[in-house]
């Protein structure tokens, strides 16, 4: 937001890019969850567009980014985060769609170069004074890409050279410290901004990231569909054998969610207690499914009872009932919780 505002102040016509991966936390996850319910929603590449009356384009990146995610050239951050291929990969795409006559998005002017927000030792992995001239390099963008909020410390670009961008005009901010940026919006005019530190992606949650390791253990391959990574936002995440796992609705939110995938997976819900829905992903023998029913108990209102009446619905409509024993806290090993 501060990087188009200060170019847009310049004179200079601004168009912005949001890649969508797959990944972000911004979505559809602040919508099922009765915590964030409450919580005003927006997608803040959108709300910022709409403050600066700029044009947004959001590109759609789930397939292309496979590769980057298991294939990371310069390694992960501290959990399955591929922060510097994955800036290298952004402004790469960016490059490619300023360049391309054919996309139908970005033809209606000649772009002359790209602008990010990056602050040098803002971030520990992807922006740190070394790692700024190789995003550079490795997208392609070479001195075509300038970071307006940390450019007086970094070596004048092609857009300041030729006089396009007043180099006066940029800014000198580092380190993680975000008063400076907080400063300069209030002098711009904003009242409100999304949260400046937290990160907006899974892969830099723990948790998340020990699900997704588990879900390519558990598969024997590293791979995932849209799909996989989504039902991993979603729901208590139980692994009791290693050939399948229980997801569970901690809330009515995930319940209804889960409620989609009810034609893919084997599914459980407690009948004569109210209780959460619960998917069996991976290969379940009727013994297996008989502690996922009990487990499932557990987690009902029947947790204390002497038993509980489960059903058990097949993906082709099959459907059969189930009488147990509510499992036991201390037959709950603690190991079954994946990402817990």
């Amino acid at each position: 937001m501060l990087a188009a505002k200060v170019i847009l102040d310049q004179g200079i016509a601004v168009e912005g890019v949001n890649f969508y991966t797959g990944f972000c936390v911004e979505g559809h996850t602040h919508a099922i969850r009765e915590k964030h319910r409450a919580q005003p929603k927006r997608n803040n590449a959108l709300w910022v567009a709409e403050q600066l009356g700029i044009k947004l384009h959001i590109i759609d990146v789930i397939d292309e980014y496979k590769d980057v995610l298991l294939n990371p050239k310069h390694g992960y951050g501290a959990n399955l985060n591929p922060c510097l291929d994955c800036k290298v990969f952004m402004v790469g795409k960016a490059v490619e769609l300023c360049a391309s006559n054919t996309t139908g998005l970005l033809d209606e002017h000649d772009f002359d170069f790209i602008i990010t927000g990056e602050v040098i030792g803002q971030r520990p992995k992807s922006q740190r004074r070394e790692t700024m001239p190789l995003i550079a390099r490795e997208s392609g963008a070479d001195d075509r890409l300038l970071r307006p909020l940390c450019a007086k410390h970094l070596p004048e670009t092609l857009p300041e050279r030729e006089g396009w961008v007043d180099r006066s005009k940029l800014f000198d901010f580092h380190g993680r410290n975000r008063k400076p940026q907080i400063e300069l919006a209030q002098n711009l005019g904003f009242s409100d901004w999304s949260q400046p530190a937290g990160g907006c992606c899974f892969l830099t949650d723990a948790k998340y990231s020990a699900k997704l390791s588990d879900l390519w253990r558990a598969q024997g391959s590293r791979d995932y569909e849209l799909d996989d990574i989504m039902l991993l936002k979603v729901g208590r995440h139980l692994r009791p054998v290693a050939d399948w796992k229980l997801i569970i609705g901690r809330e009515h939110g995930e319940n209804q969610y889960l409620e989609g995938y009810r034609k893919q997976f084997v599914t459980l819900r407690p009948l004569s207690h109210k209780g959460p829905l619960c998917l069996v992903d991976g290969k379940a023998s009727a013994a297996d499914l008989h502690l996922a029913a009990r487990i499932l108990a557990r987690y009902s209102q029947g947790r204390d009872a002497t038993e509980v009446t489960v059903s058990i619905s097949q993906p082709d409509g099959a459907c059969e009932q189930l009488t147990v024993v509510p499992l036991r806290p201390e037959e709950i090993s603690p190991d079954w919780h994946v990402g817990a």
